[in-house]
């Protein structure tokens, strides 16, 4: 399916040359009876690399067929990470690197979405926030308890994270996993 320059919003998937990418900015400028001028941010689902292209109005832009499918997370290995397919019960091995730090936020059993592009796993999308155990941390000092003040924690996945002096070990505490920046405390 082809694509016209204005269809290029913030998250559109499109293809270049067989290469999926995802528009992460996008600016337009109409030039009165010569079109218009779209300039996008983009960036490669292959290897992650973000390109700054223009487009003129007429240009027409191949969509890309990437699936999105409904995964958990098994396990990982030293190179790759494993994830079952919830609705065929494949496992889908994925190479740890295409997730990279977000690893760190992986539990047994977590649900993501993968994305495939000609059949291969181009990248995988974690929930914004997961709740994780604090497995060790330091107990906070006396009077020393205002919000401001922070700590390293140690979560169920091995991740250290930054939280406040009230977290206490077995606390389950909700990490952004974009940031690997504490947000709050289960209640």
């Amino acid at each position: 399916m082809a694509l016209g320059v204005t269809d290029l919003k913030k998250g559109t998937i499109f293809q270049i040359e067989g290469t999926p990418y995802k528009v992460i900015e996008y600016s337009q400028k109409v030039m009165g009876r010569g079109g218009s001028i779209v300039n996008v941010k983009i960036k490669s689902l292959i290897d992650g690399r973000i390109l700054d292209k223009t487009f003129k109005g007429n240009e027409s832009i191949q969509s890309a067929d990437v699936v999105n499918i409904n995964a958990q997370y098994l396990y990982a290995d030293n190179k790759n990470l494993y994830f079952l397919d919830t609705k065929s019960y494949e496992t889908l091995q994925v190479p740890a690197s295409l997730v990279g730090g977000q690893a760190a936020y992986l539990i047994e059993g977590c649900a993501v979405v993968a994305q495939s592009f000609n059949g291969q796993v181009i990248a995988v999308e974690l929930p914004k926030n997961v709740f994780l155990k604090v497995i060790r941390t330091e107990d906070a000092v006396r009077g020393d308890t205002s919000s401001a003040v922070t700590k390293e924690a140690e979560v169920e996945t091995s991740a250290k994270i930054k939280v406040p002096a009230f977290i206490k070990t077995g606390d389950i505490i909700s990490v952004d996993t974009t940031t690997g920046s504490y947000r709050e405390r289960k209640k």
